[in-house]
């Protein structure tokens, strides 16, 4: 049997994303599988032209369009890019191609982009390609419902990551069940450890600052005066780590996510979480690590923190420990290969 290449297509990025991460990590994974797959990845960029088109198109109405979504045929291949050293700890494989081989070459589109299927004609090239769709609400990637409709009818494999982005898949393409495929994540439990707990409470205010202030000016009044609230934002991930194994309390402001990573991050460093599932979190949102709040619920928000507070018991960490096993076997390493290695399976049988 040949070697067959998967591909994945990212964009260029100042700072990696949760979801270029996963990337990252699943095509080193492939790498590593076996002598019939190799995984690289080809960073784009848009084209100076378009560049200065969509800039003007901002200012003047002259350049305004009706048509959104990036153009896939004014991307142009990223040679100088290279993920940062901390963005992850091994050698990510670049490639500088964009001249597809269809007997070799399987393509992975982040559904952020799967329109570009259409744009670059790669059904009609005989190219084989993926859809990756980490989250159900990032798949407008354009407002050309018909050349979105065609790139996943197209595609030879429709591939998601949660129970909840599946549901929505499966109601949503009824007539492509058989092409949708569910990969596992993994968590690196590992470095996650629990310390001595302090009173402390953490949590991460990129996404819905205005919520996280709202309830911070909410409890001001309330909160005890031996706990703290400590933001974790712009922080290496060492000392994200650490302050997560002393806290003992992390809020959730998860925020249409196809699968949100911190919540469990900081179950497994011994948190209680509190606070917003965000969609793909209710595949795991469960007590009585997780405690659910409805989006936008700040009274709610606040009274179940408060309540925590007080009836926290030292012994939690003990009893809970149960749970967060299950989580760490769940998200492991372990299963994550083997969705992956049976992925690659059925890429392979394009190619027979």
């Amino acid at each position: 049997m040949k070697k067959v290449n998967i591909i994945y297509l990212l964009p260029e990025m100042k700072e990696a994303s949760g979801g270029a991460k996963i990337i990252y990590n699943h095509s080193l994974i492939l790498n590593n599988l076996g002598k019939n797959v190799s995984s690289r990845i080809v960073h784009l960029k848009k084209n100076f032209f378009y560049k200065l088109e969509l800039s003007l198109a901002k200012k003047v109405k002259f350049f305004s369009k009706t048509y959104s979504g990036w153009d896939g045929n004014r991307m142009k291949i990223s040679k100088n890019f290279k993920p940062k050293k901390d963005w992850y700890e091994n050698k990510i494989l670049n490639s500088h191609n964009l001249n597809f081989d269809k007997k070799k070459d399987f393509i992975i589109i982040p559904e952020i982009w799967a329109h570009f299927a259409t744009d670059l004609k790669f059904a009609k090239k005989g190219i084989n390609y993926a859809i990756f769709v980490q989250g159900f609400y990032h798949m407008n990637s354009t407002n050309n419902f018909i050349s979105l409709k065609k790139s996943y009818e197209g595609a030879k494999l429709i591939i998601t990551t949660s129970k909840y982005s599946l549901s929505y898949l499966n109601n949503m393409f009824p007539n492509l069940r058989k092409k949708i495929f569910k990969v596992n994540l993994s968590v690196d439990s590992s470095k996650f450890r629990i310390k001595k707990k302090s009173n402390l409470i953490t949590y991460m205010p990129r996404k819905l600052p205005e919520h996280s202030s709202l309830l911070l000016f909410y409890l001001k009044n309330l909160l005890p005066k031996d706990w703290k609230i400590l933001p974790l934002i712009n922080l290496p991930e060492k000392k994200i780590i650490k302050y997560l194994s002393i806290s003992k309390i992390f809020l959730s402001f998860s925020n249409f996510e196809g699968f949100g990573i911190p919540p469990i991050e900081a179950a497994l460093s011994g948190n209680k979480v509190i606070g917003y599932v965000g969609g793909g979190g209710s595949e795991y949102w469960k007590k009585p690590i997780f405690i659910k709040v409805e989006n936008g619920e700040i009274e709610e928000f606040a009274k179940k923190i408060i309540y925590n507070i007080k009836s926290y018991k030292n012994n939690w960490i003990k009893d809970s420990k149960k749970n967060r096993l299950q989580l760490s076997n769940y998200y492991s390493k372990k299963s994550e290969n083997k969705s992956l290695s049976l992925l690659s399976k059925k890429i392979l049988n394009f190619f027979d």
